[in-house]
């Protein structure tokens, strides 16, 4: 009975640690900055819309970001797509996985499914990998069959992975830069930011109105307390 206890309290810790990897970065993300979402669509629509695509995403959703329809038409569609259509591409699933081993998947909620931090580190952390078919490689998530989108503005770099043994084994990640894009350090950082801005906001683009309108709900819930409460007492004062 004690090892079955045990082993229920240490599983969750066993799990993270099965699960330890390259250690994440916290995403500088900000849903209310309007120029950051505005950067990261552009970002999107040139550098991930050809193989991904966010078939529950509206072009003309973009409007709640200050666009205009026109602008929407004529800055980020490069297609005969409609500003009412969603972001389709016109890669199949099986050509998809003919390319690139496994079909690129959708992305219109992958900012939910993994989280902001996750895509921040991992849009971050490509090298270039002889050993794979595509010469890339990722340390956030190792064999990745997708190759480096963005290379051309963070340039390629390479990895060394060194156990250390002052860090208890944990391994210690060396990064040595092969050729210079055409941003550096700081800017490329912004512009993964501003993408990853965009793709959470595509996963729940009501997020910051849903929010605001639930403050609202619970302090009217609060207002509405104080008065069912009094009136509880006023029907229950001859009792107590």
């Amino acid at each position: 009975m004690k090892k079955m206890l045990l082993v229920l309290v240490m599983a969750p810790a066993l799990s993270w640690a099965s699960e330890e990897g390259y250690r994440l970065d916290t995403a500088p993300i900000d849903p209310k900055d309007l120029l950051s979402l505005q950067s990261g669509a552009r970002t999107f629509v040139n550098y991930c819309l050809n193989c991904h695509g966010a078939q529950f995403m509206r072009y003309n959703r973009l409007t709640d970001l200050g666009l205009t329809e026109a602008q929407i038409r004529d800055s980020l569609i490069f297609t005969d797509a409609k500003v009412g259509d969603t972001m389709k591409v016109a890669l199949t699933p099986k050509d998809g996985k003919a390319m690139f081993g496994v079909a690129p998947p959708d992305l219109t909620l992958v900012g939910r499914s993994r989280g902001a931090d996750w895509l921040y580190t991992y849009l971050r952390t490509f090298y270039r990998d002889p050993k794979t078919l595509t010469g890339w490689n990722n340390a956030v998530y190792p064999a990745v069959a997708m190759p480096d989108p963005l290379w051309s503005l963070q340039g390629e770099r390479s990895l060394e992975v060194v156990e250390n043994e002052e860090r208890h084994g944990a391994p210690e990640y060396k990064w040595t830069q092969l050729s210079p894009g055409t941003q550096d350090e700081v800017q490329y950082d912004t512009t993964v930011r501003d993408l990853v801005n965009f793709i959470v906001y595509m996963g729940e683009p009501a997020a910051i109105s849903r929010k605001r309108y639930g403050i609202a709900v619970l302090f009217a819930l609060g207002v509405l307390f104080i008065f069912a409460y009094a009136l509880k007492k006023e029907y229950w004062k001859d009792v107590h």
